[in-house]
């Protein structure tokens, strides 16, 4: 049986609207916990306000934030998924669902060409929104997770050395969080992703799959690196800034570390800030077409971060 490819759109424009509007509640949890330890008067004053924000958002059914980010997409498809015409159909569904979501959520029309600043006016354009997949054995589902994260700043990267260890990552860390909040260049308290290995341009997708498709309190399945999230979340709540990079200890909600094996020579790291708004969404839609949501993207399965060459 095929996953019928109306029901893709129809999953995909709902997502779309899910994640612009709804807080996901593990993000808002983590939230209400750090407000009750900040003393920061401003900070406080920021998580208040949008705690408010996010109801007032929910209750009216319109976006949480002005700037609805660069939307995308993570596709997971299960081996034995079938898709009605095809994965082709599917990618077209999720831009056609992109434009749709544009005009009625409605999202703002945030993507241009590079170069000569041309506007579509639904986000949909060249390699846009981007379209990343991953594969599960033994599922005949498609998981489709929509992220709606900012695209100008919140990330940064620091080719580090074997050398450096786990001194030069908390190093990097708190060099890098430290400068946003200076510079404003992300919005606190957010879920910091951390990209260790592979290539380059790996580490950094790495990165942004670590911040924006785990959930808050989710630890990575090494005890070793479970711990250094723990740690990278204390030090970085203790560097006297807080929301918005005011005076305060609310900097992380959590803190994500994702790896990949890498050349002998460096340790490449990445870092990426998702956002006050994070903004995550994802359906399961099955071969009979019934759609189920969530707010867990479950995109790191044992499967997707196994080591060996069989399975």
């Amino acid at each position: 049986m095929k996953i019928p490819i109306r029901q893709v759109q129809q999953a995909a424009l709902e997502i779309m609207r899910r994640a612009a509007i709804d807080i996901p509640a593990d993000y808002k949890t983590g939230i209400e916990e750090l407000q009750k330890s900040e003393t920061g008067k401003l900070s406080r004053f920021v998580i208040h306000t949008m705690l408010e924000n996010w109801q007032a958002a929910s209750e009216d059914r319109r976006p949480m934030c002005a700037d609805t980010g660069l939307p995308r997409y993570y596709v997971k498809a299960g081996n034995e998924a079938s898709v009605e015409s095809g994965f082709v159909a599917l990618e077209q569904a999720l831009r056609q669902a992109t434009a749709d979501a544009t005009q009625l959520v409605p999202l703002r029309p945030n993507r241009v060409h590079p170069l000569w600043r041309t506007d579509n006016g639904n986000n949909v354009g060249i390699n846009a929104p981007e379209v990343e997949w991953s594969f599960e054995p033994e599922a005949d589902w498609i998981d489709i997770t929509t992220v709606h994260k900012g695209g100008l700043f919140g990330t940064d990267y620091r080719m580090l050395f074997p050398g450096d260890g786990i001194a030069g990552i908390k190093r990097f860390v708190l060099d890098t969080l430290i400068a946003f909040g200076k510079r404003g260049l992300a919005c606190q308290p957010a879920i910091i992703g951390i990209g260790l290995g592979g290539s380059k341009d790996s580490c950094m997708q790495l990165g942004k799959q670590a911040a924006c498709l785990r959930v808050v309190g989710d630890r990575n399945p090494d005890p070793k690196i479970a711990d250094l999230e723990r740690e990278l979340k204390t030090l970085g709540n203790a560097i006297g800034m807080g929301a918005m990079g005011f005076v305060g200890s609310s900097m992380v909600v959590d803190c994500h570390i994702e790896v990949g094996h890498t050349h002998t020579g460096g340790m490449p790291i990445s870092m990426h800030s998702f956002c006050l708004s994070s903004r995550r969404a994802t359906a399961r839609i099955h071969p009979d077409g019934s759609i189920a949501y969530r707010t867990d993207p479950q995109w790191f399965t044992p499967y997707h971060r196994r080591e060996s060459i069989a399975w």
